[in-house]
């Protein structure tokens, strides 16, 4: 059980409802016939003497082309020690933030959010109201007069905002320590449905998967269920209400650029839609979370496996280099995108995130260790405050060993570390329970808080069935001890894509070890990692040759055979194939 924090975090909240402005000589507003509205909302994450401001801007007028700003006056004694996505300056009471010099347009019914760290004492009271270049911000619009004046009138009028009231959408409350713990988890009925499809599947089908909402269609569901199935955020989050669950586990999984060094489950959104992630896709997200009537559940979000480690380990003159992962790196997308996803979503009490951590075979080398975790940290700040990341995940959607019972990354073979072994290949971890103990040491030396927990992903790394070893080789030499001894049987520790021979792992069990809050099953069993060849859809997901069972490896995974199963369907089809195989490995047994 990791320890729990020191400081209870509540959440606080305000919306700004005000008068209309008369217009003037401001962008929004230069002439009689250009409408101008905006609509606001506000969030403040509230400490002792300090606050994290959340704030979203909806343009409802014509479009701004020449640059925003944004205004309010402080009712207290409220003082701004850092902004991010805007440039926010104070004097006295008085606050303006200015669009980016990346953002300074905002079309009709656009949005644009910044986020703030602010130190206040006595009572943190939410600005009364807004304005958007001079025009106060109501939820309506107006056609303003030819008058150069920025005084607002003095008569009001109902808001008509969308903008989701703080009243009935904002849940406040304090975060636990581990969410896992005490509670029982929202077992999705659609998964449960597929895995009774399949003879037996009845011993496993109660247990909590997480649902994947990768892409925009699935936030709101769709009739197309050959993927992640028809139900929305909103319906499963109702469903587990009705089972009375505890906890609900989302992937958060649609970056601009997604999965920049595997085809297979590349995304919708290209590598320069970071706008459009952020309003069509974390911003309908975080309203739908912020719902009053969830308040009570304990909503888990895995926040963008295989992004951030791609950013270290695929990008430049490495062997795994791509032209998208370059590009990721160099536009920022992957770091601003989870920076502006976990400010979201962290701005809400009873939401925890955790961000994925890739695995031991990925980053388990010191060239890759430390600068991981430096990245992720930047991602972590990018969303304004590094306690808007509750955690960390390993082994998502993968196959490592959750641990080698035959031997450890300090064994010695004939007098040579099987660190030299071919397939250990001088990484310094050998499974994945000891990678995610240190590397949570790690984050928390890079600046994460000392209270973070990690989940490891055991849906499929169990490995049981007849070649399981049953103890440790005899063998004199370090290879051959080392591949009759290791428990993950696959050809190469690189190979990720349906792997023929795996099975379930761990259940599903809350705070297992020191420092892992759960194991967890967030790849559902049985959803295809990708298809075994090119099969057209409409949700962007590619073909990748590690999907085809006769593909014999490039430079990533030593040359080696994919070792993937034959007649996949696209990443996230149901795969009843896989589904019974890996119940027949499962370890432990069923």
């Amino acid at each position: 059980m990791r320890p729990i924090p020191t400081r209870a975090r509540a959440l606080t909240a305000a919306a700004a409802v005000g008068v209309v402005a008369a217009g003037g000589a401001v962008a929004v507003a230069t002439s009689a016939s250009a409408a101008a509205g905006c609509s606001v909302s506000y969030s403040a994450n509230s400490w002792s003497t300090g606050f994290t401001g959340n704030v979203t801007v909806t343009n409802l007028g014509d479009p701004i082309s020449g640059g925003w700003r944004l205004t309010w006056t402080w009712p207290g004694n409220q003082q701004i020690t850092q902004g991010w996505s805007a440039t926010i300056t104070q004097s006295g009471t008085a606050v303006t933030a200015a669009n980016p010099s990346w953002s300074a347009s905002l079309g009709t019914n656009a949005t644009a959010n910044f986020g703030f760290n602010a130190n206040y004492s006595g009572t943190n009271t939410a600005p009364a109201s807004f304005s958007l270049n001079g025009v106060v911000c109501n939820g309506g619009t107006t056609s303003p007069s030819p008058s150069n004046s920025t005084s607002p009138s003095t008569s009001t009028s109902p808001s008509t905002s969308t903008s989701p009231s703080p009243s009935t959408s904002v849940t406040p409350g304090v975060r636990v320590d581990n969410p896992y713990v005490g509670v029982k988890g929202y077992v999705n009925p659609e998964w449960k449905a597929k895995a009774e499809s399949v003879s037996g599947g009845s011993r496993v089908s109660n247990n909590p998967t997480a649902v994947w909402m990768d892409r925009i269609a699935a936030i709101n569901g769709s009739t197309d269920s050959s993927s992640n199935g028809a139900m929305g955020m909103r319906a499963h989050l109702d469903a587990a209400l009705a089972q009375g669950a505890g906890y609900i586990q989302f992937v958060i999984y649609n970056l601009p650029g997604r999965d920049c060094s595997a085809l297979a489950s590349n995304g919708e959104l290209g590598p320069n839609d970071l706008p459009k992630y952020k309003t069509d896709y974390i911003d309908p997200i975080a309203a739908i979370q912020a719902d009053a009537k969830y308040k009570n559940l304990r909503i888990i979000n895995i926040v963008e496996i295989d992004s951030l480690p791609n950013l270290v380990t695929n990008v430049g003159s490495a062997a795994g280099a791509t032209a998208t992962c370059d590009t990721m790196k160099a536009n920022g997308g992957y770091v601003q995108g989870i920076g502006y996803a976990l400010n979201k979503l962290g701005a809400l009490g009873n939401t925890y995130n955790y961000v994925d951590a890739a695995h031991h075979g990925w980053i388990g080398w010191d060239t890759n260790f430390g600068p991981t975790a430096d990245i992720m940290l930047q991602a972590a700040q990018a969303s304004g405050n590094v306690k808007n990341v509750h955690g960390f995940i390993t082994n998502t959607a993968n196959y490592s060993a959750l641990k080698e019972t035959n031997f450890t990354v300090g064994t010695t073979v004939g007098g040579t570390t099987v660190r030299q072994s071919k397939w250990v290949d001088w990484n310094q971890y050998v499974d994945e329970l000891s990678f995610a103990q240190a590397f949570r040491a790690k984050l928390i030396s890079v600046g994460f808080d000392s209270g973070i927990g990690m989940l490891i992903d055991t849906s499929r790394n169990g490995w049981g069935g007849s070649a399981r070893p049953s103890g440790p080789s005899s063998s004199t030499n370090v290879d051959t001890f080392v591949n009759e001894s290791r428990i993950d049987r696959r050809i190469h520790a690189g190979n990720w894509c349906n792997q023929s021979g795996a099975g379930l792992g761990e259940r599903p069990t809350a705070a297992p070890a020191a420092g892992i809050d759960a194991y967890v099953w967030v790849k559902p069993p049985g959803e295809s990692d990708g298809s075994s060849k090119l099969i057209p859809n409409n949700e962007g997901k590619g073909f990748d040759q590690m999907c085809d069972p006769a593909y014999t490896g490039n430079a990533r995974n030593g040359n080696s055979m994919s070792g993937a199963l034959p007649d996949a369907p696209i990443s996230g089809a149901w795969f009843p194939a896989q589904f019974a195989q890996l119940m027949a490995n499962a370890y432990p047994a069923l």
